[in-house]
């Protein structure tokens, strides 16, 4: 099978990092997500010409402390403005962390909105994905059945995008995957798993060994699920200069004719062309890529999924998801304790990460066609606790646009003195997901029917916020 070896490390739970990254990965022999997706009756209508192509959502798991990066309040008491000063960008006027230099270079590409702002005080990404801000914390650990479908999912539904190359992808693994946990917000809930994304797998490599409130920098790529009988893949083959797509080719010839690939039925078939197919292969092989790329980037597992995303979008891919959450590393935006620590690790991995994608995008001729979204499922709170951490902070946060029919250097919404409360324009989680429809050219309005076939609106009531289009 397509292996990925790394170190035989355990979580909490005893399942071994190899054993989670089968079950994090799809598999295509028991049909358990794109199989179906292929056999589902696909859905029809409610589509227009959006100037959006494609989405790249970076989901900042775990809420990223938007006083300390976006909406920085210098004149504010020491807890609440905190240890990071502010910075000149590209938009006369508008200040952004200094630890952000990168990204205030290209902020005259962007939109901000300084108020994304609803009631859902919970880490799984079931706003951000959804819209719905409407469920629990514990409820929402676990994705199920009866969950509302994220985006990604919903565009699958519509038949949105081409059909060559898998539509909806999320990297490095489905959220809550470094917890053990299948937390709610991406998946296709009561309209099917068919239209669930496809999750990619990482051997987990680090920089150093880190702790959860001392981040250290997570290494390596996604890739691509274990196909089922495949020879080894490992990372130290993938390490020397010969491609991944060169190494799988002759092994995918040698499956298609064994009895275990004429036992699948016609949509796994289809299935395992659309994952083994050159074209979708050469998309997740970033070997070719030149190293001011990877300089561009960063060389670390954001970096690498980054730009495999820009490959997808590429090659055609309707929405993909970069989860940013690694919790052994400390990788991750939950900042209880240790907040201005956390943060001088990871803001220059993200400083790098969105002025390359959006640079690299601009200069490929696509970042008009795809829209980029930086984004957590809240804010934080603004006065700093005992343990140098930020809190939880549902009622106000940021969302940062490019491409894709936004304006350029523009901003959205204006909070209070302490960066509290939105003052002038609350976006909700509906508002924003509703926003990346219409970009799309999907009707914000459309219904869907539940489990119990009771129409259920796909912005769960929320508008776009006609503002920041151009």
């Amino acid at each position: 099978m397509l292996r990925i070896l790394g170190r035989g490390t355990k979580p909490c739970d005893g399942v071994s990092r190899r054993e989670a990254l089968c079950v994090g990965g799809l598999s295509l022999f028991g049909g358990l997500t794109l199989p179906r997706l292929l056999a589902a009756e696909q859905a029809q209508g409610g589509l227009s010409a959006g100037p959006a192509k494609s989405v790249i959502l970076v989901n900042l798991f775990g809420g990223p402390p938007h006083m300390d990066m976006f909406d920085m309040k210098p004149a504010a008491p020491e807890q609440v403005r905190g240890e990071f000063k502010p910075i000149a960008t590209s938009v006369p006027g508008l200040s952004i962390c200094e630890l952000l230099p990168l990204t205030a270079q290209v902020m005259d590409r962007t939109t901000l909105i300084r108020t994304y702002s609803h009631q859902y005080n919970s880490h799984n990404p079931y706003n951000v994905y959804t819209g719905f801000d409407g469920g629990n914390d514990r409820e929402n650990y676990f994705a199920k059945r009866s969950d509302h479908p994220g985006m990604g999912a919903v565009c699958q539904y519509l038949n949105l995008g081409r059909t060559d190359i898998p539509r909806y992808v999320i990297m490095p693994a489905y959220p809550g995957y470094s917890q053990s946990l299948r937390r709610a917000g991406p998946y296709g809930g009561y309209l099917g798993s068919q239209y669930d994304p496809l999750f990619t797998i990482w051997d987990k490599k680090f920089e150093s060994k880190g702790e959860f409130y001392k981040p250290t920098v997570p290494l390596g790529v996604p890739l691509l699920p274990a196909l089922g009988n495949l020879t080894d893949v490992t990372v130290d083959r993938l390490d020397r200069r010969k491609t991944l797509l060169e190494q799988i080719d002759q092994s995918v010839a040698a499956i298609e004719a064994s009895p275990a690939a004429q036992g699948m039925n016609h949509f796994q078939q289809q299935v395992f062309s659309l994952l083994t197919s050159a074209k979708t292969r050469a998309a997740f092989d970033v070997s070719g890529e030149p190293d001011s790329i990877h300089q561009r980037y960063g060389k670390n597992l954001w970096g690498s999924s980054a730009i495999i995303a820009r490959r997808l979008v590429e090659a055609g891919s309707t929405f993909v998801s970069i989860n940013w959450e690694e919790a052994d590393s400390g990788n991750h935006w939950d900042m209880h304790n240790n907040n201005f620590g956390m943060c001088r690790v990871l803001l220059p991995l993200l400083d790098q990460l969105v002025s390359g994608l959006i640079l690299d995008l601009e200069e490929r001729g696509l970042l008009d066609s795809t829209l980029v979204v930086v984004m957590g499922e809240m804010g934080r709170t603004p006065r700093v606790n005992g343990a140098a951490g930020r809190d939880h902070w549902p009622q106000c946060g940021f969302v940062l646009l490019a491409g894709g029919g936004v304006k350029q250097g523009f901003v959205l919404g204006k909070t209070d003195e302490q960066a509290a409360y939105p003052v002038d324009r609350p976006v909700s989680a509906g508002d924003m997901v509703a926003t990346i429809y219409q970009l799309l050219g999907i009707d914000p309005t459309l219904t869907v029917a539940d489990l119990t076939g009771r129409p259920i609106h796909i912005s769960h009531g929320g508008a776009p916020a006609l503002e920041i289009m151009a």
